[in-house]
């Protein structure tokens, strides 16, 4: 009997975290550790960024600085499909798509009039406690440049 305790325990443990990670691993507040990250030349920051539940789709709100030091504030919603979805509040982009690739990790792609301007992935740590935002964009100059932002999850 006492076997059978301890496998169901374990068991559930395991069905328990696989859950927390079948959805969307990026889900929560999550708030930029500004000292670990590096900024390509012309890069905004993304300060706070939320992920929540909107209905059957993900909602995505991301406030920061803009490239030339402006607040900004951006939200799309959609799907972790690879599909694109409107974004308002950036005026460099006007759709994004977002797809889970494994349990940890979204690839994104971000467009303005239907042509690609940026991408990059976002990976969660085991822990859940962090995440690593790696972005390429083409800057004002026309100089492709890559950021890699560290969040603290909050």
């Amino acid at each position: 009997m006492r076997t059978k305790t301890v496998s169901l325990g374990a068991l559930l443990s395991i069905a328990a975290a696989a859950m927390c990670f079948a959805g969307n691993p990026t889900e929560g507040t999550w708030k930029l550790n500004e000292s670990k990250s590096t900024f390509g030349d012309g890069a905004g920051k993304s300060t706070m960024v939320v992920w929540e539940k909107a209905g059957d789709m993900e909602k995505c709100t991301v406030d920061g600085i803009d490239a030339e030091g402006k607040k900004a504030h951006t939200v799309w919603t959609g799907k972790l499909d690879g599909k694109d979805y409107p974004v308002t509040g950036d005026p460099t982009s006007d759709t994004r798509s977002f797809k889970l690739s494994g349990d940890r990790k979204i690839d994104m792609v971000s467009k303005k009039d239907g042509k690609e301007v940026g991408d990059g992935t976002i990976v969660v740590a085991e822990d859940g406690k962090t995440r690593t935002v790696t972005s390429n964009m083409t800057n004002a100059k026309g100089v492709k440049v890559t950021s890699k932002s560290f969040y603290d999850k909050s």
